[in-house]
């Protein structure tokens, strides 16, 4: 009798199975026929092709629910089940218990046995108790930042109102720097500020006193007041200017520094999001699942701003794809978020187009790596030219001014220090050169 029931549930599994097969069949046909007139034709069918589902799922259950695979109890053993207390024997010792008694029998002793290496290790390490793990918090504003907006907000707040730094202003959205465009500019008019004092007295310290290699370091100056003018007097002109351009320059070189990170991580990032978006309904799960893996610290902080602009502002997964690629600082990831919402909107497939945009992003980045050891490989052979038989010659050719006393005449103690200041200065220039270089891992 069982064995007819579960004859009978295979066949309306199959008759089930090929009922779906054809409705998903016909769907696609109907996606893509659509724009014509042709699929308002096909809506009885499908209609019948429903009710005939709903139909065959019912005789399903009413077959699940006549089989039964529970074996029922001798009538003639349920009196020995439900005997009342404890049976005894005279003869022996041991002690019977009913079914449902209250009374359980005591456990047998447990046998200790010698346990291998991998049952000690596996037994370790789930005693080990879980790590803490620190939630990093945003740092406050600094006192200095503070005092800077206390004084120059007002002024930055109208510069910015009248069009003034634009460019700087979006630098500092996009290099993801904690400040906002009004507290920056207060920053460079304030660090302006202290530079033009700092200039004015190593200007006037330069007007009475010289700095010498030697010992003593610090030493009156014997020239006159004028000429010490005239020497000295672009110090205080050119330090704030320096100051200002820097500051105002570092967003873009933050923004430049940012994005490279960003495009180093980029092609791993991709093949990531190729193997777990077939997966995924919701293609912004996938932004979620590469966040919480924490292996793409860069990649991460923009894809949190594409769930921020989802759950908080209420965007479309697309219209947060095209805002994020307006404000990315890496020009790779600004093109993948538009070819992401552009595969989205016009249905196609995303697992084919994170295939090849991986291809294409794995291929740049063995060819940036080629490109950096050829460099590199460049780059010794000046570094040998340079700070190796350079303080050589150097050297050689200042003793040689002093013997033969042409040109500037300098004592040994010198003429050593500024060898060795040389190639320190050459090995801090070579040093920053490969770090700027130098791709990210």
């Amino acid at each position: 009798m069982i064995e007819e029931q579960v004859e009978a549930l295979k066949e309306k599994v199959q008759e089930e199975r090929k009922t779906i097969t054809d409705f998903i069949q016909l769907n696609s046909q109907i996606q893509k026929i659509k724009k014509e007139k042709i699929w308002e034709n096909l809506s009885p069918q499908i209609e019948s092709m429903r009710d005939n589902l709903k139909k065959q799922i019912k005789e399903t259950n009413d077959i699940l629910s006549q089989i039964s695979l529970t074996k029922p109890l001798n009538p003639s053993k349920i009196e020995n089940l439900f005997g009342g207390g404890t049976k005894t024997s005279p003869d022996s010792t041991t002690t019977e218990y009913p079914f449902l008694s209250t009374k359980t029998p005591p456990s047998k002793p447990i046998k200790r046995k010698n346990l291998s290496l991998l049952e000690k290790v596996s037994l370790k390490r789930l005693g080990k108790k879980e790590g803490v793990k620190k939630i990093e918090k945003e740092k406050k504003p600094s006192k200095y930042v503070n005092l800077a907006v206390r004084n120059f907000y007002s002024l930055s707040k109208k510069l910015l109102d009248k069009g003034m730094f634009r460019a700087m202003k979006m630098n500092l959205v996009k290099s993801n720097m904690q400040f906002i465009p009004e507290n920056y500019i207060s920053v460079i008019f304030f660090t302006t500020l202290l530079s033009i004092f700092a200039s004015i007295f190593f200007f006037v310290f330069l007007l009475f006193f010289n700095l010498s290699i030697e010992f003593p370091i610090v030493i009156l100056a014997s020239e006159t007041f004028q000429e010490r003018i005239s020497k000295f007097i672009l110090i205080p002109l050119l330090v704030p200017l320096l100051t200002f351009v820097m500051m105002y320059i570092y967003p873009s070189m933050e923004r430049k520094s940012v994005g490279n990170k960003i495009d180093q991580e980029m092609p791993f990032v991709t093949i990531h999001m190729s193997s777990i978006s077939g997966a995924m309904k919701d293609p912004s799960k996938m932004f979620e699942i590469i966040i919480l893996t924490g292996e793409y610290p860069n990649i991460k902080k923009e894809f949190s701003k594409i769930i921020n602009e989802i759950h908080l502002y209420g965007y479309d997964l697309v219209s947060a794809l095209r805002n994020s690629a307006f404000n990315c600082p890496s020009e790779k990831l600004a093109e993948l978020y538009n070819g992401i919402s552009t595969t989205i909107s016009s249905g196609g497939d995303l697992a084919q187009f994170f295939e090849k945009r991986a291809e294409t992003l794995l291929f740049d980045y063995k060819l940036e790596r080629e490109k950096y050891n050829k460099s590199t490989e460049t780059f010794m052979d000046i570094y040998l030219s340079v700070v190796i038989a350079g303080p050589m010659i150097l050297m050689l050719l200042l003793i040689i001014m002093r013997v033969s006393g042409l040109g500037i005449t300098l004592s040994t103690s010198s003429i050593s220090l500024i060898t060795v200041l040389g190639v320190t200065m050459a090995n801090i220039f070579f040093l920053i050169f490969l770090y700027i270089k130098q791709p990210a891992q």
